[in-house]
C-alpha cells in the first residue's frame, strides 16, 4: 500500500493545534533507523484501506446473550473504587463499578468532566490503583500487583494512545515507533521489523524517516497508533485519540482504529463527542463515578465512508468555487 491510496488523509491538512509533537515530550537519544524506505514492502502487507470496507459487525457480550460463557473478558472490573483523600476530604470518583469487555470489542466510554471516565481509563492502563474491588486484565488479577509488575503490564499487555501525539521531535517515525521494543528487550532485527510492519500497517509505509514536524497531525497520530501496537497488545486504550484534531482528520483516525478492530484487536476509547462515539461497537455512559448507560452498537457509522464522502463534498465545492471564478 503506497502513500497515494493510504488510508483517508495523507496529511495535508493539519489542525491549529497540530505543532508537531506534545509540549509535555522529553527528547532524548533514540535509536535512528539507516534503512531507507521501500514502497514494495507495502503492496505486501495488510491494507487498512481494504480492511476498513469490510461491513462492522457487534460484537454481543456472552452475558446479554442466551449462551453459556466460555470466553475470558480482556477487561474484568467487579466493584472498581476510587477514592482521593485530599486533607480530610474524600472526594468518590468512581462508585463501585462492574464492567467487562471482550476480544474484539470496540468500546466508547463517555460521560461529562468529573464523570469518572479517566479514572477508570486510568485504572484501566494500570497507571493508578483502586480504592477497593478487582481489576483483571485477560484472565490475570493486577489490581495487587507491585509497581514493576504493573510497569511490565503496561509495556506488553496495553497500548496507550493519547490526545496528545507524545511524539520525539527529533527521532523519525519509525525510531518512535520502535522505542517500546526497547525497553522490551526485543532484539534490534526483530525491532525494526516489527516497526516497519506496524508503520505500514497503518498506512505510513513511505513515511518511515520523516520526523514529526514533517508529518501532519494525522499522520502523527498513525505514528503513536504503531507505536502502541509494536509490543501486540491485549488492549488499547485510546484516550480522546482525535481530541487535537479537525473534523476531516478525526475521521481519518477512527476509520484506522476501526479498521484495527475488524483485525480482532480489542479497543477501549474515552471520549466526550457523540460524533466520535457512534463509531464504536458499544457505548458507556459514566455519570457521578457510576455507570448510568451500557449499550451495544449493532450498526456503527463507517468512518471511512463518511471521510470519503467528505472528500467529495469539499472537491465538488471547490470545483464550482473555481468555474465562479473562471467566469
Amino acid at each position: 500500500m503506497n502513500d497515494n491510496s493510504e488510508l483517508p488523509g495523507d496529511g495535508k491538512q493539519r489542525s491549529n493545534s497540530q505543532t508537531g509533537s506534545s509540549d509535555t515530550e522529553s527528547d532524548g537519544n533514540t535509536q535512528q533507523s539507516s534503512a531507507t524506505d521501500h514502497t514494495d514492502d507495502d503492496q505486501s502487507s495488510p491494507s487498512i484501506k481494504d480492511v476498513a470496507t469490510v461491513p462492522h459487525k457487534a460484537v454481543i457480550r456472552p452475558e446479554d446473550a442466551n449462551t453459556t460463557i466460555t470466553s475470558t473478558p480482556i477487561v474484568d472490573v467487579r466493584n472498581l473504587t476510587k477514592t482521593y483523600v485530599i486533607g480530610r476530604t474524600h472526594i468518590p470518583a468512581l462508585q463501585g463499578i462492574t464492567l467487562r469487555v471482550y476480544q474484539g470489542e470496540f468500546v466508547a466510554v463517555m460521560g461529562p468532566s468529573g464523570s469518572g471516565k479517566s479514572t477508570f481509563m486510568n485504572l484501566i492502563g494500570c497507571l493508578d490503583r483502586p480504592s477497593k474491588g478487582e481489576y483483571w486484565l485477560a484472565g490475570k488479577l493486577v489490581s495487587r500487583l507491585s509497581n514493576d509488575e504493573l510497569a511490565n503490564i503496561r509495556n506488553h499487555q496495553i497500548g496507550f494512545v493519547f490526545q496528545g501525539f507524545n511524539l520525539l521531535s527529533r527521532s523519525t517515525a519509525l525510531s518512535n515507533v520502535i522505542l517500546p521494543m526497547v525497553y522490551a528487550g526485543i532484539s534490534k532485527e526483530e525491532r525494526e521489523q516489527r516497526g516497519r510492519s506496524m508503520l505500514r500497517l497503518v498506512g505510513l509505509g513511505q513515511r518511515m524517516n520523516h520526523k514529526p514536524s514533517e508529518l501532519s497531525g494525522g499522520q502523527q497520530q498513525r505514528v503513536a497508533i504503531a507505536r502502541a501496537l509494536v509490543n501486540r497488545p491485549a488492549l488499547l486504550l485510546a484516550d480522546e485519540p482525535t481530541g487535537n484534531l479537525d473534523s476531516r482528520t478525526s475521521l481519518e483516525i477512527m476509520a484506522v482504529l476501526q479498521a484495527l478492530n475488524d483485525q480482532g484487536l480489542t479497543i477501549l476509547m474515552v471520549t466526550h463527542e457523540h460524533d466520535v462515539a457512534r463509531f464504536a461497537k458499544r457505548q458507556v455512559a459514566f455519570r457521578d463515578g457510576l455507570v448510568v448507560h451500557d449499550e451495544p452498537n449493532p450498526s456503527p457509522d463507517s468512518a471511512k465512508d463518511e471521510w470519503t464522502k467528505l472528500v467529495n463534498r469539499t472537491a465538488a465545492e471547490h470545483k464550482v468555487k473555481v468555474t465562479e471564478e473562471a467566469h
